[in-house]
C-alpha cells in the first residue's frame, strides 16, 4: 500500500506533456482539440500542432483567445505544409494532397517542436503512422495514434489484404458494386461492394490517398503504442472485439463533443462554454441566424441537410436534392457551405419553384453550430454526408439519418447507420428528386415513430457511455493514467 501511495505521489508530480498533431481537416482539427481538451481538464500539458494554413483559419473562425484563456496548459504550434499562398489546396477533397506533402517534407519540423518543447508523448492522426512511429522511436517517447473515423472503417482497412487473398478484392466496376463481402470477421455477409471505403472503388472521389497508401497508414498504427478512437463501445463492439486481437492498447472514449461538455461541467468549469460557438475547432464562420429560426419551427418538423466540410456536389446532384426537398413539403435547414457546388461559371440561375418553396419553408446558412442544431427541438431527421462527426453527433441527439456518402469512411457509416444500427435509411449512390422527396417523407413521417424509438434507445446507450462508471468514461481515465505513468517511467 505505502509503495501504491509513493507512486501515484510521482505520478501527480510529473506533468506529462503530450503534443497532439491532427491530420490538417476540419472534422479531424475539431475531434484532436476535443482530446486536447480532455487532458488539458486533467493536468497534462498539451501542445496542438496544426498547419500554418489550418491555425490562421481557428484563428479567426475558432475562437482561440478563448480556448487558451480557459486553459493554462494549453498551447498551439504551427508547421509549414510546404505549399504557397497560390497554389494552396485548401481543406477541401484535395486534403490529401496536404496529408501527402506533410508524411513527406514534416519530419524536422515535428522533430524541432518534440526536442524544443520536451514532449513526452506523441497522440497523432493514425494517417501521419509511419512519420510519427519514426519520430517517437528516435526520441524514446509514447506514441499513441488517433482515428477520427469510426472503428468499421478502421477494420475494413485492416482487412483488406484478407479480401485480396480471397479474391473479394478489387472492385471489377458498376456490375460488382451489389456483390457481398464475406470476409471482414464481425461484419460477415454485411457489406456490399458498395459500402466499402470509396477507396477501395476503382473510380474514387476525391483526392484522398490510395487505398495502398491508406492501408499502409492503418497497419502502422498496430505498431503505435496505444490506439485512440472516438466511439464507444455499445455502438461497434464486434469489430471492437475483432480489433482488440491485433491492438495493443485500444481505448474508445466517445462522443468526443459530449464526454467534453460533461467532464467540463464536472471539473466546475463554470467559464468554459458549452454549446456555443466557442472552442469548437471551426474553420468556416459560423451563422448563428439559423438558431432564430429554428426556435419558430414546430417540434421535429425540420429536416437538416449537411454535407460537411469536404463533399463537393454538381449543379446537377444539388437541383435533384433541392427538388426532392421542396416537393416533400418538408421544412428544411440547409448548409450551403461557400464553393460546395461544381460547374461551370454563369450557371447559378435558380427555379423560380425551389426559390418560391425555400422561402416558405426552408433556411439556407454557410455554416451553423452543427451540434446545437442537432439537439434543438424543431429537427427531426438529418440528410448527411455520413462523417463521422456528423454520424456522432447525430446519435447522441437521438435525431434519425438519411445518408447520402462523399467518400472515405462515409460510405461504411452508412451501410451501418441503415442496416446494423437502424437509425436510418441509406441513399447512397443515388440522386434523384423523386427518391429523396420519398426517403425525407418516409423518414419524417411514415417511419418517425421507428426511427425515433431507435435513435433515443441508442442516444440513451451514449449518455451512458460518458458519464462516470460508463466505457468511455473509464476508458478515458484509463488513457489519462496511461499517458502519466509511461511518462513518469521515462522520466
Amino acid at each position: 500500500m505505502e509503495a501504491k501511495m509513493k507512486g501515484e505521489e510521482n505520478l501527480g508530480a510529473v506533468v506529462a506533456h503530450v503534443l497532439a498533431f491532427p491530420c490538417p481537416a476540419q472534422g479531424h482539427v475539431n475531434s484532436m482539440l476535443k482530446v486536447a481538451q480532455l487532458l488539458a481538464l486533467h493536468d497534462v500539458r498539451v501542445t496542438f500542432v496544426n498547419t500554418d494554413y489550418v491555425h490562421n483559419r481557428l484563428v479567426r473562425f475558432g475562437d482561440i483567445d478563448t480556448l487558451l484563456a480557459s486553459y493554462p496548459t494549453l498551447q498551439f504550434k504551427t508547421i509549414s505544409d510546404c505549399f504557397t499562398e497560390e497554389d494552396h489546396p485548401g481543406i477541401g477533397d484535395r486534403v490529401g494532397d496536404v496529408i501527402n506533402s506533410i508524411n513527406l517534407h514534416a519530419k524536422p519540423l515535428l522533430r524541432d517542436i518534440l526536442l524544443t518543447q520536451k514532449v513526452t508523448c506523441l497522440i497523432a492522426d493514425g494517417v501521419f503512422g509511419s512519420l510519427t512511429n519514426i519520430l517517437a522511436r528516435q526520441l524514446g517517447i509514447t506514441i499513441i495514434h488517433f482515428r477520427a473515423v469510426s472503428a468499421c472503417s478502421i477494420w475494413s482497412y485492416l482487412c483488406s489484404p484478407k479480401l485480396l487473398e480471397c479474391n473479394e478484392l478489387p472492385i471489377r466496376g458498376d456490375e460488382d458494386m451489389d456483390r457481398i463481402i464475406c470476409n471482414t470477421p464481425g461484419m460477415e455477409n454485411l457489406l456490399r461492394c458498395r459500402d466499402l471505403p470509396s477507396m477501395f472503388r476503382p473510380n474514387r472521389k476525391g483526392h484522398l490517398m490510395s487505398i495502398d497508401s491508406v492501408v499502409f497508414q492503418t497497419q502502422q498504427s498496430l505498431q503505435a503504442d496505444a490506439f485512440i478512437l472516438n466511439t464507444f463501445e455499445d455502438l461497434e463492439i464486434p469489430v471492437l472485439s475483432q480489433m482488440r486481437l491485433h491492438f495493443p492498447k485500444l481505448f474508445t472514449i466517445g462522443p468526443l463533443h459530449h464526454h467534453l461538455n460533461l467532464r467540463k461541467s464536472e471539473a466546475n468549469k463554470a467559464s468554459l462554454p458549452n454549446d456555443t460557438n466557442s472552442l469548437k475547432g471551426n474553420l468556416f464562420p459560423v451563422d448563428r441566424s439559423c438558431m432564430v429560426w429554428l426556435d419558430d419551427q414546430p417540434e421535429r418538423s425540420v429536416i437538416y441537410v449537411s454535407f460537411g466540410s469536404v463533399a463537393l456536389i454538381t449543379r446537377e446532384e444539388l437541383l435533384e436534392i433541392w427538388y426532392g426537398l421542396v416537393n416533400s413539403k418538408k421544412r428544411f435547414l440547409w448548409v450551403m457551405r461557400p464553393h460546395m457546388i461544381t460547374g461551370k461559371v454563369g450557371e447559378d440561375q435558380i427555379p423560380v419553384e425551389l426559390e418560391e418553396g425555400t422561402k416558405d419553408r426552408g433556411f439556407m446558412a454557410e455554416w451553423t453550430p452543427q451540434d446545437e442544431v442537432l439537439r434543438h427541438k424543431a429537427i427531426g431527421g438529418f440528410l448527411t454526408h455520413s462523417g463521422w462527426n456528423s454520424t456522432l453527433e447525430s446519435i447522441e441527439a437521438g435525431v434519425p439519418m438519411i445518408c447520402w456518402p462523399y467518400f472515405a469512411d462515409q460510405q461504411i457509416n452508412s451501410r451501418f447507420v441503415s442496416e446494423v444500427w437502424k437509425l436510418g435509411l441509406d441513399m447512397k449512390d443515388v440522386c434523384d428528386r423523386n427518391i429523396v422527396e420519398n426517403i425525407v417523407n418516409d423518414l419524417m413521417v411514415h417511419r418517425q415513430e421507428e426511427f425515433l424509438k431507435s435513435a433515443q434507445k441508442m442516444a440513451t446507450l451514449a449518455h451512458k457511455s460518458v458519464i462516470e462508471g460508463g466505457s468511455s468514461y473509464c476508458n478515458l481515465d484509463d488513457l489519462i493514467h496511461y499517458i502519466k505513468s509511461t511518462t513518469l517511467k521515462n522520466y
